[in-house]
């Protein structure tokens, strides 16, 4: 029955995953989970808000990328696309051409990825689960590049009075984690770790902001959760860490295009992982500013944030052979836990171009 899903509702599936829009087809993946994700940040001087704030300017391309306008999804929690956007730099990379860019605002990864399934954006980023959600549903999409974030942006928390001390006495626990997330994964691969069947727990899928609320209320006995939330709960409640993501869950973000994009339009896509090079670059070599920036967007205390940027990595990777395989350890795990209808195969829809790696 699940083969019956259309590619848009198999994405709607991940965003019940992700957010909080859960009817008929699943539909909930947290607008937050993109700071975790995904996640990432934010950077740099203000931003319009519009969701489709179209700008023109550029560099100077070559000239298969004249004439091009490039169309960009982002993220409020991406911090790099959204402070790409913030800066213009990348409308000052296309405007020797004429070329021009046009931005538009998701909530989270999988109505990102619907949109360029529809044609509507060339390019985004999301975290690792949304990607293996659309192409189990047959978007036409291309890993491009991925970034490390990093295994200790999420963990495993229980509050800081409970018995439980060990992963192995998660058996027969309530444990809340958003469906389909990277905490989601990080769960299983935790529980495998311990000798705990997933089926041996109750499972509590929630969104970040429902979850904490029960989390705070002991109503449930652990959480599975990213930053910033992590550090957010951590830093109001004491709570303690079980166990992160490390030697467990990669924990990465991928930059991911249309392959009508990359197939059409080569050089703009190097345009862009270029201009999204050098702001990663800078998100990683200052984390005060990225918590300062990223703040008032999320309504975060920014030393809380700075935690955040001081235990994330930055940076823009071509996807290698091992990258391929722990994607793929990803999707056959939640086909294996029947978060997808079908299998897939992670290095069919990668881009075999070049990343920049200076």
């Amino acid at each position: 029955m699940l083969n019956k899903f259309s590619p848009t509702q198999l994405l709607g599936m991940g965003f019940a995953f992700l957010q909080r829009f859960q009817q008929q087809r699943i539909r909930t993946f947290s607008l937050l989970f993109a700071v975790g994700f995904s996640l990432t940040l934010a950077v740099s001087a203000c931003s319009p808000s519009a969701s489709n704030n179209g700008t023109q300017q550029t560099t100077s391309p070559s000239p298969a990328a004249s004439g091009t306008t490039v169309h960009i999804g982002y993220q409020k929690a991406s911090t790099v696309l959204y402070a790409l956007k913030a800066k213009g730099e990348l409308e000052k990379a296309f405007a020797a051409s004429g070329s021009s860019v046009t931005w538009s605002e998701f909530p989270a990864g999988p109505p990102l990825l619907e949109a360029l399934n529809a044609g509507s954006i060339d390019f985004g980023y999301t975290g690792e689960s949304p990607p293996i959600f659309a192409q189990a549903g047959g978007v036409p999409l291309v890993y491009v590049a991925y970034d490390p974030w990093s295994p200790k942006a999420e963990a495993i928390l229980v509050p800081k009075d409970s018995p439980i001390k060990s992963l192995a006495e998660l058996k027969g626990k309530k444990i809340a984690f958003t469906k389909g997330s990277n905490a989601n994964y990080l769960l299983v691969k935790a529980l495998e770790k311990a000798g705990v069947q997933y089926s041996d727990i109750q499972k509590v899928t929630l969104t970040p902001a429902d979850a904490r609320a029960v989390f705070e209320r002991k109503k449930v006995d652990a959480w599975a959760i990213w930053d910033p939330y992590l550090a957010a709960a951590e830093a109001a409640t004491g709570a303690r860490t079980l166990a992160d993501a490390t030697g467990l869950a990669p924990n990465r973000g991928y930059y991911l295009a249309a392959k009508s994009f990359v197939d059409a339009k080569p050089d703009a896509l190097k345009i862009v992982l270029d201009q999204v090079k050098e702001v990663s670059n800078w998100a990683k070599n200052n984390p005060g500013e990225v918590a300062k920036f990223l703040s008032p967007a999320l309504g975060i205390d920014a030393p809380v944030l700075e935690i955040v940027e001081k235990r994330r990595e930055y940076d823009v990777l071509p996807l290698t052979d091992e990258i391929i395989t722990k994607q793929q350890e990803v999707a056959d795990t939640f086909y294996k836990i029947k978060l997808i209808p079908k299998e897939i195969k992670v290095k069919e829809i990668v881009w075999q171009g070049k990343v920049n790696n200076s």
